[in-house]
């Protein structure tokens, strides 16, 4: 370079790798009057990283926490290295003696859009599958979102509508059997001996005295006596329950529970676990769903005496497959869950189907499970809906009056006992054609459509395959005196004003014998 530019040759050899070194020496810091800011961001000054060297926060993790250097959006990267230089100085050691500390990732720059730019349209949220998804998809199942879960809508056939569809799988399982994934159900492990303890402080009804092998309904109520959850609770065991909880509220039943054990009764031995995603669960009802059944087990007896109703059961099945056998029935008919791990749940659908098989063994999805539902009269999201207590729909004889629960003395406040508060009922079409909707507000014959006038609202509906005609479920001032009345369903923003006929909201088989076969 010396030569290009007209000077004479450098006789002096230039520096090689290995000499030793040239006299330079690091810069950290400028000895000022005023404060030398190592981390700008987080106001950390060289006078503090001497503060952590007086006070023995020498290591490299004890001084970034004593006095947040590195702490900020850069994670050091503009601090670091004067920080640990100033402490090297201060101690007398090299840097590399010294240490640096750990980085959180990304530990090189990687631009927002990367991190950010696909997260829109089916990557705005991740998907659930259940157990059975692959299982589903070779069926030509319609999928819905329930939740983050990816769940059956129904399974059409050639040339099928989606009402087709699920009156011909409404048909099928109340005649032979249907089968559903309700691995979505959340599913929280409960272990210890205070277990019943907490069941019976947290459910209106006592689980305390459930019998191993048994299962129960219950309710639970939000601190201010309204519904939270509802669901089934199985005993495995002295101090061990399996419990179950609407697929809305798997997370909220089970952070609820947390509370109670951390903060409301430390003093209770109880171990919670989730394991909704642990456990495929499958269902399967109609009059020949213990024949399936019966297929699957390996040995055990699911007779009427064996397996009763609202029975548990742990055996195994397919050869050895560890489960749990749950005698439940949300449709109404004889029926029961199936839980194995969920490593398990694709083979246990296929081998129900091919257990099912000789019946005509018919897959459903939640539009079905809706129906059925409906049919029975059993209440779902649409009905728990944060506004409701016990006795408004119609379990209020379900609460204890032998121990006290979260939500007892806020559920008996007067404007909950008010004879006038609407309560559950259902509903059919005076005239059988028409179709009812849900949302409709319910107004007496000849009534001004006012709030004023305003006696409740049309909470579920559907049509029914087996009795031919819409079906309704809905909240009615002092709804069961006012069985065989007829009124008015009135949805003003889609046209309908329909003449409806209050009845109970059992449809098919009110007695629930059926179920107990």
């Amino acid at each position: 370079a010396a030569e290009d530019a007209g000077f004479a040759p450098v006789a002096a050899p230039a520096p090689v790798a290995g000499d030793a070194p040239n006299g330079l020496k690091a810069f950290w810091q400028v000895h000022a009057k005023g404060p030398a800011f190592v981390d700008q961001q987080n106001d950390v000054t060289a006078k503090d990283v001497a503060l952590a060297h007086r006070e023995g926060f020498r290591a490299v993790e004890l001084l970034k926490r004593y006095t947040t250097m590195g702490m900020a959006t850069d994670q050091g990267k503009t601090s670091n290295m004067a920080g640990l230089a100033i402490m090297a100085e201060l101690t007398g050691k090299g840097i590399p003696q010294t240490g640096t500390t750990v980085f959180r990732p990304p530990y090189t720059p990687v631009a927002l859009g990367v991190l950010a730019g696909h997260h829109r349209g089916v990557d705005f949220k991740p998907s659930r599958p259940t157990p059975t998804h692959q299982w589903a998809e070779e069926q030509g199942a319609v999928f819905v979102e329930t939740g983050q879960w990816l769940r059956a809508a129904w399974f059409p056939k050639a040339g099928e509508d989606w009402q087709a569809a699920v009156n011909r799988e409404v048909k099928a399982t109340r005649e032979s059997v249907g089968v559903i994934d309700v691995s979505t159900f959340g599913k929280i492990d409960l272990q210890g001996p205070d277990a019943g303890r907490l069941l019976d402080r947290v459910y209106i009804n006592m689980f305390s005295t459930l019998g191993v092998g048994k299962a129960r309904y219950g309710v639970m109520l939000r601190e201010d006596g309204i519904v939270m959850d509802d669901g089934t609770t199985a005993r495995l065991a002295d101090d061990h329950y399996v419990m179950t909880t609407t697929t809305a509220n798997a997370a909220k039943v089970f952070q609820h529970l947390e509370f109670c054990l951390q903060v409301l009764w430390p003093e209770l031995d109880v171990c919670l676990a989730s394991i909704t995603e642990q456990w495929a669960q499958i269902a399967v009802s109609g009059p020949r769903s213990r024949d399936v059944l019966a297929k699957l087990v390996d040995g055990a007896d699911v007779s009427n005496t064996g397996l009763p109703f609202m029975g548990a059961l742990q055996t195994t099945v397919m050869g050895g497959v560890e489960a749990r056998v749950f005698r439940l029935s949300f449709s109404g008919e004889l029926g029961y869950e199936i839980a194995v791990p969920a490593r398990h749940g694709d083979a246990l659908m296929r081998a129900i189907m091919a257990a099912g098989a000789p019946y005509g063994i018919t897959p459903y999805g939640v539009e079905t499970l809706a129906v059925l539902r409906i049919e029975k009269g059993h209440v779902s999201g649409s009905e728990l809906n944060g506004q409701t207590s016990a006795r408004d729909l119609g379990l209020g004889r379900m609460a204890s009056t032998k121990k006290d629960f979260i939500g007892r003395v806020m559920a008996g406040r007067p404007a909950f006992t008010d004879p006038d508060r609407p309560t559950f009922v259902g509903f059919r079409p005076v005239d059988r054609s028409a179709r009812l909707k849900a949302g409709a507000h319910f107004l007496a014959l000849g009534a001004a459509p006012t709030t004023e006038n305003d006696e409740g609202y049309m909470t579920s509906v559907a049509y029914s395959p087996i009795l031919g005609h819409s079906i309704g479920l809905g909240l009615l001032k002092r709804g069961p005196e006012r069985i065989g009345e007829t009124l008015r369903a009135y949805d003003p923003v889609r046209g309908g004003d329909i003449e409806v006929e209050v009845c109970s909201p059992h449809f098919v088989d009110p007695e629930g014998e059926k179920q107990r076969v």
